[in-house]
């Protein structure tokens, strides 16, 4: 073989990208958000197309390791899944260095310390909020992280809903003016498990077990509110359990001690008023289970996790309150469909990507510990302002 031949596969060896594998150790996929949206619709998605490939040609690619309290849960996962690594001592994956990353997905309770473990591990962390049980805790974390010069990331999957990628489009473009208010609906019925079993786990209901909605999705609300419409500055909430009776996946009765809706109104920056909603005891009557409706000067927008409509102000109908008379205006015609123009990806697995092309880059990730600690402080100050009676001031949160 002459040197002719050979020059043409040494030019193309040399253009290939290069190749790097990072290995993820990943805490608590035998629940159902660490399984389905974690392991199977991200990180697995990722591995089986062959990983991501970043703007200076790196390939990344990704190697699960799977960590749970019950090895056969696991070893049935991994021969499911084709993965070849599983454990049940996370001491000693927090100790192996073929594993750079570290996602939790555990039940709130336990997070804390296994995230402490990880930082003092050196290890990248990547997780699921609520990121701690108090602020105080949360606010360590972060901290201690900083301290250790580890890079972290915290799940904001809200914000990749294509309802959300629309609205953040529109907000963008200058199409309200300036905004006025924002009103959510969030939640659905779950039944109370005695004659259909209820489709979140129990405890959710037991306030001695880190459950509450305000604890699950006020940090959600904190996140979405302070990226697409500015910083929350006071809060006020009132908490309900409105159903005490519930049954186990046992089929055991217990009584829930954590409130089961909670309604909230927050005031932003920029004098905007937010109304939100959340609630596991409401029987749907919208287009999607969570409806954002934005009003601004300009035009208004409703979206939810896929759909957007909209109304310009040229088009606004002008109603007139007569009580007398039946009102036969479709005020739903008066909405425009925003077109879809984009491809959406799953939502968790575009932040994985995202997260893990920071991570390779070095560059800053915005959506870290810190601003899961914001999270954390809206629960908790909803929860105060439910207990007292009354508006409750945030604080600003700084790691110095």
């Amino acid at each position: 073989m002459t040197d002719t031949t050979l020059a043409p596969a040494s030019a193309e060896a040399s253009a290939r990208p290069a190749v790097r594998e990072i290995g993820i150790i990943m805490n608590g996929v035998s629940g159902r958000m660490g399984y389905r949206q974690h392991l199977v619709r991200s990180i697995l998605a990722i591995r089986d197309q062959g990983g991501i490939e970043l703007a200076d040609g790196t390939k990344v690619t990704v190697k699960p390791l799977l960590v749970g309290r019950s090895e056969a849960k696991l070893a049935d996962l991994a021969a499911k899944h084709g993965i070849e690594d599983y454990t049940t001592d996370l001491d000693a994956a927090l100790a192996d260095p073929r594993w750079e990353i570290y996602a939790d997905f555990l039940v709130t309770k336990a997070r804390a310390s296994a995230l402490r473990k990880a930082i003092a591990a050196g290890k990248t962390i990547y997780t699921e909020k609520p990121t701690a049980e108090t602020v105080e805790e949360a606010l360590e974390l972060a901290k201690l992280a900083q301290e250790a010069g580890v890079k972290t990331g915290v799940v904001h999957d809200k914000l990749y809903l294509p309802g959300l990628q629309k609205l953040k489009r529109l907000i963008d473009s200058g199409f309200f003016g300036r905004i006025l208010s924002v009103r959510g609906e969030f939640g659905y019925w779950v039944f109370e498990g005695d004659w259909q079993p209820a489709q979140r786990p129990s405890w959710n209901y037991r306030a001695e077990d880190g459950g509450g909605i305000i604890v699950d999705m006020f940090p959600h609300w904190n996140y979405v509110l302070e990226n697409l419409f500015g910083d929350v500055k006071t809060v006020y909430a009132q908490a309900a359990v409105h159903i005490q009776d519930r049954w186990d996946e046992k089929g055991e009765h217990y009584t829930a001690t954590a409130e089961d809706a909670a309604y909230g109104i927050f005031e932003l920056e920029g004098d905007i008023v937010a109304q939100i909603n959340s609630s596991w005891t409401v029987r749907v009557n919208r287009d999607e289970l969570v409806e954002f409706h934005v009003d601004g000067t300009h035009g208004s927008a409703v979206v939810g996790l896929f759909g957007a409509k909209i109304q310009h102000r040229n088009a606004t109908p002008k109603p007139v309150w007569n009580p007398d008379l039946a009102d036969d205006h479709d005020y739903d015609a008066d909405w425009a469909e925003v077109p879809t123009n984009d491809v959406f990806q799953n939502g968790f697995r575009q932040q994985w990507e995202e997260f893990l092309e920071s991570y390779v880059l070095g560059t800053e990730y915005e959506f870290d510990l810190l601003s899961g600690a914001r999270g954390v402080l809206l629960a908790e100050a909803g929860l105060q302002s439910s207990r007292e009676g009354r508006k409750v001031e945030l604080p600003a949160l700084s790691l110095d």
